[in-house]
């Protein structure tokens, strides 16, 4: 009694199940990147628009390992780039009263911790260059 097996016709055409749990791992990933804190999600558009730039064949994001230090100074060009828009945005007169609206920024309790800024950066940018090494020409993230 050699018979071979009939199969159900689901299981026979597994694709398009697989196509499916992709796209819902697309879906959880951005739902989840809607819940981040505002200055998060600043953070990750100015780091998407910075690896936009870099999307070439033979960019360094590509590579099978990337060089550390070349991430360390993208990572330090994209600080600058939120430095220079968090001096201009504290410059905006807030209408307030007194050495509020001089433009003078004070020291102490008002300024950032740049430590932790920079290392939630970097880890963005890791994110996200993860993101662009393993999504598919449709759109879609595959692992």
């Amino acid at each position: 009694m050699n018979q071979s097996r009939i199969l159900p016709f689901y299981m026979a055409y597994p694709l398009p199940m697989y196509y499916q749990e992709e796209d819902t791992v697309t879906r959880d990933l951005e739902y989840l990147q809607q819940m981040y804190p505002s200055e998060a999600k600043r953070y990750q558009k100015i780091i998407a628009g910075m690896l936009d730039q870099m999307d070439y064949e033979g960019s360094c994001i590509y590579d099978e390992y990337p060089d550390k230090w070349q991430l360390y100074r993208l990572t330090q060009t994209i600080m600058d780039k939120i430095k220079r828009m968090e001096r201009t945005d504290s410059c905006v007169p807030a209408g307030g009263e007194g050495a509020e609206n001089t433009g003078e920024r004070t020291s102490g309790a008002d300024e950032k911790p740049w430590e932790w800024i920079e290392e939630f950066v970097q880890v963005l940018l890791y994110y996200e260059i993860y993101k662009k090494r393993h999504v598919n020409h449709n759109g879609i993230l595959k692992f």
